[in-house]
């Protein structure tokens, strides 16, 4: 009989997946607001605050999941250096588990990401390796986890199969559990955008596995492939453009991304996603990000069918990140100027949204 043993380090990886879980103890779940809509609507907007996360974003979740994915599996023990491949807010949040674990962590991330995430990231004892080709972020990332015998976290492969989708207080079951006592505990409609794949994946899949008659949107900044990708049914689809919307929107179709999950896409303007997250931060009395921005916009445009269709309902999305994160960025009004954009159009549609319930892009 032939036998071969390779036993591996236990203790450390079961202290630190007890600091991860005592992490999560301390925390309290995120909050689900109300957008403020024309009562006589009949139709109640739902946005869950991911925000007040300690790390600032909705990628705290996936941060976690993924650092337990990858600690049971064996990837990451004492001494690993961690290297993600991010656009900002993942490697905020990995960041900061990293050092939770006393572990070293590299970014690499585009060169155009925001001042503010970078320093967000740092702060956290991260280092931030910036690339100037944004498609590049995944061979440098797996470049350098290989120079450093570390380990590429890589959510953007990774995130569908982290977060267990049945359960586990993954935000799919805290959206449904959140809902139980109001008009509509069912949402007709779930806007997510698609950054990973990861959030998409799990709410469409808890959907299904929960009988819910709820549909899954998923919106799309320009530049992005995931709408094209869906809409030619391409998984292979590549634009190879970077997204000015930060934590969405990828040059290529990411392998979390599940196109089967999702009842529909909406490709969303830039201008647009800027326009919506102005609104929705005086409306909201806080700042809000880009990508909520754009969440927002698919949600409107949703609600707007509702009404035309003479339907009531409730409809849930994300506020993803907050929005002093782009102080530089998609609130000041050089920097837009800059991109080539113009708010006015798109401040106009959703002036008309807000007075008449009619939408117009």
């Amino acid at each position: 009989m032939k036998r071969c043993d390779r036993p591996a380090p236990r203790d450390w990886v079961d202290n630190a997946v007890r600091l991860i879980d005592a992490d999560t103890q301390r925390s309290a779940d995120t909050h689900l607001l109300r957008y403020p809509l024309p009562a006589d609507w009949g139709v109640q907007l739902y946005l869950k605050d991911e925000s007040t996360h300690i790390t600032g974003s909705l990628k705290h979740r996936l941060a976690r999941s993924l650092f337990l994915y990858s600690l049971c599996n064996g990837w990451i023990t004492e001494g690993t250096t961690v290297v993600e491949a991010s656009s900002g807010s993942t490697a905020v949040s990995e960041a900061y588990f990293a050092k939770l674990l006393g572990l070293d962590f590299v970014a690499v991330m585009p060169a155009k990401t925001s001042p503010e995430k970078i320093a967000l990231i740092e702060a956290q004892g991260g280092r931030c390796h910036l690339v100037q080709n944004a498609p590049d972020i995944y061979t440098e990332a797996a470049r350098l986890a290989a120079e450093t015998n570390g380990h590429y976290m890589d959510q953007f492969t990774h995130a569908e199969r982290a977060t267990d989708w049945r359960g586990n207080n993954n935000i799919a079951e805290s959206i449904f559990e959140q809902l139980a006592l109001e008009t509509h505990p069912v949402p007709e409609w779930i806007v997510v955008g698609a950054g990973t794949g990861g959030t998409s994946a799990t709410i469409g899949r808890y959907i299904r596995y929960k009988r819910h008659a709820t549909k899954l949107a998923v919106v799309d900044p320009e530049n992005s492939a995931f709408y094209g990708g869906y809409e030619l049914s391409d998984i292979g689809y590549q634009t190879g453009m970077p997204s000015r919307i930060e934590g969405i929107g990828r040059p290529r179709v990411e392998p979390s991304f599940l196109p089967n999950v999702v009842d529909t896409m909406i490709e969303v303007p830039d201008a647009g996603s800027i326009a919506a997250a102005r609104r929705a931060s005086a409306a909201l009395g806080k700042r809000v990000g880009g990508s909520t921005g754009t969440n927002l916009w698919g949600a409107f445009a949703l609600i707007a069918d509702m009404l035309a269709e003479g339907r009531t309902g409730s409809v849930v999305t994300l506020l993803c990140d907050g929005g002093d994160r782009y102080a530089g960025t998609y609130f000041n009004d050089e920097w837009v100027a800059g991109q080539g954009l113009s708010l006015a159009e798109p401040e106009a549609v959703l002036a008309e949204f807000i007075a008449t319930g009619h939408w117009s892009a």
